[in-house]
């Protein structure tokens, strides 16, 4: 018999409880954080270099077990997609051609549609809807497998609105690179798009957003490696109203826009507080990069979007630690402080421990999945949309709830040496029913364990314990709980 079931034997017999625990946290059952919209991932570049690939569809999007080169991978279920509309074409118009950086990489280069400015028709031979075939197929399979919130997002211009035609940004990187008299034509680029898709595609945006780190000032067309655009706060205040009102005439009423998708939370305060009224009234959800990890003001963020009646995502955070430590630690201090209400993986594929499944978007090659992986499938399979995040307590966990099925979450993780945590639901009005079965899912940080289920933990009274090693994530599900 193992300890953990000694404690257990213990338990039912001498009834004794946190006594049993190193570190106790008490779930704050009044507090509510908002009502979780989901997980999810962009589609370029990895969709549109495997989009073709159904295995990789169910691993992301599905919860369901799938084999993928022999590893058996639970699904993530992710329900969020954000594609990609690509500012690459191949073609020449009036002799002129796009530009390449001398470092670009081919897979980060995205086929638009608008492949010259000659005409605004969609209907006409300066439009060609048969690119980016496998991005598409591969947010087609995602609402196959049930996800239901699609984004539209742009990296760059198409190359000629582009001041030197190179959709890798300006030739300082810190310049405004979309030309001054195709501000209009940049939101008839997207939202020409949106209605397509909806008329086409049988896929309706619910988001549009036009920028992508557009403060940064590494968007440079000679040394970028990919599609990218810097936007002054002036520019973007001049786009916002636009595409809202170019939306409206096409009647995408419904169709929200987001912005501005800086790459970290300082930055994106910045920005939104220099957005003038008209601009913010333009948009109706905040989008914000992780890319500050353990540091920035993610509270003041909070705050300037509720203070703004806005909505708040992380809607992309990448690392290159393949182990799931970065990761973990991020999601919990952005449950903690920043409080989105979804959550966006930037690559699923990708080398270098940035893909949650480790491969080579250029050569089309694929391997194993990284630790990550199962890290993430504690959260994104327990924690889902419609249900309300609470405050966890502490900085080592947090806490969802179902109303509906009337259950409680927890995902948390054990930094130190091995100890037990011990989890306290007395401020609920039922904490659940003492003796019920609590499931337990554990993966254990860089390497051992992988999403392994258990039925060995108890609850007892308002309380429930679990042995942890030191980097062991663990998920819990108690039922039967009611606020």
């Amino acid at each position: 018999m193992n300890i953990s079931s000694l404690l257990i034997l213990a338990q039912t017999l001498f009834g004794f409880n946190a006594a049993l625990a190193d570190i106790t946290t008490t779930i704050v059952a009044s507090s509510n954080y908002g009502v979780w919209e989901g997980w999810g991932t962009s589609l370029a570049w990895w969709a549109a270099a495997f989009g073709d690939r159904d295995d990789l569809a169910n691993a992301v999007f599905s919860l369901n077990s799938v084999s993928l080169n022999g590893v058996t991978l639970p699904g993530l279920g992710m329900n969020i997609v954000r594609y990609n509309a690509g500012a690459t074409s191949s073609n020449s118009v009036n002799g002129e051609r796009m530009v390449k950086s001398p470092s670009i990489i081919p897979s980060r280069l995205i086929d638009g549609y608008w492949i010259d400015w000659t005409s605004s028709d969609p209907a006409s031979s300066s439009w060609l809807w048969s690119q980016d075939a496998k991005q598409r197929s591969m947010m087609q399979k995602a609402k196959n497998l049930g996800a239901n919130l699609f984004e539209l997002f742009s990296n760059s211009p198409m190359w000629w609105m582009c001041n030197n035609h190179n959709p890798s940004g300006s030739d300082d990187g810190s310049s405004d690179n979309l030309q001054s008299w195709n501000h209009q034509q940049f939101t008839v680029y997207l939202v020409t798009i949106a209605q397509y898709a909806k008329n086409s595609w049988g896929i309706t945006f619910n988001t549009v957003e036009p920028f992508n780190e557009p403060a940064s000032n590494w968007w440079n067309g000679r040394t970028g490696t990919q599609e990218g655009c810097h936007f002054s706060v002036a520019t973007q205040q001049d786009i916002l109203p636009r595409l809202r009102s170019e939306l409206n005439n096409r009647g995408l009423n419904s169709v929200q826009i987001s912005a501005s998708d800086e790459t970290n939370y300082d930055t994106a305060i910045s920005t939104w507080k220099g957005l003038n009224t008209s601009a913010k009234a333009a948009v109706t959800q905040i989008n914000v990069h992780g890319y500050q990890y353990g540091n920035g003001d993610r509270s003041g963020l909070y705050s300037q979007a509720i203070g703004s009646k806005k909505k708040l995502w992380n809607s992309e955070y990448g690392e290159s630690d393949a182990t799931g430590s970065q990761l973990i630690s991020n999601v919990i201090l952005d449950f903690r402080f920043l409080h989105p209400t979804a959550w966006v993986y930037w690559q699923i594929v990708d080398g270098g421990g940035w893909g949650l499944i480790t491969g080579d978007n250029d050569a089309r090659s694929l391997s194993g999945p990284t630790q990550k992986y199962f890290i993430l499938a504690l959260l994104t399979r327990h924690i889902r949309a419609g249900m309300r995040i609470l405050d966890s307590g502490c900085d080592y966990a947090v806490a969802a709830y179902d109303t509906s099925a009337h259950k409680l979450v927890i995902v948390a993780v054990n930094w130190g040496s091995a100890q037990y945590l011990n989890f306290d639901l007395s401020r609920f009005s039922t904490p659940g029913s003492s003796g019920t079965t609590i499931q337990r899912w554990s993966t254990q940080i860089g390497s051992g364990e992988r999403y392994a289920m258990y039925k060995d933990t108890i609850l007892s009274g308002s309380k429930f314990w679990s042995y942890f090693a030191t980097n062991q994530v663990q998920t819990f599900e108690v039922p039967g709980v009611y606020i």
